[in-house]
C-alpha cells in the first residue's frame, strides 16, 4: 500500500462512517453533528489538492508507508 491510496481509503471510510451516523435515516444514526465529521474530511481533501499539505500524509511517511512510485521510468 502506499501513501496516496491509504488517504483515500481513511477519507472513504470516515465519510461512509460519519454519514451513517449523522443521516437519521440510518440505523446507525447517533446524532446530526457527525455531518461536521464529513464536511472537515471534505475540507481538508479539498486543501490538500491546493496546498499538497496533508497531515495524514506526513503521518504515513513517518511511520514507513512508501510513496507512490513515479509513471515515469
Amino acid at each position: 500500500m502506499t501513501v496516496d491510496r491509504l488517504i483515500r481509503i481513511f477519507a472513504g471510510s470516515f465519510v461512509l462512517l460519519s454519514l451513517a451516523l449523522g443521516v437519521s435515516a440510518s440505523p446507525l444514526f447517533v446524532s446530526p453533528w457527525w455531518l461536521a465529521f464529513t464536511a472537515f474530511v471534505g475540507a481538508n481533501l479539498l486543501q490538500s489538492g491546493f496546498t499538497r499539505v496533508c497531515p495524514l500524509g506526513w503521518m504515513l511517511k513517518r511511520m514507513g508507508v512508501r510513496e507512490a512510485a513515479s509513471c515515469a521510468r
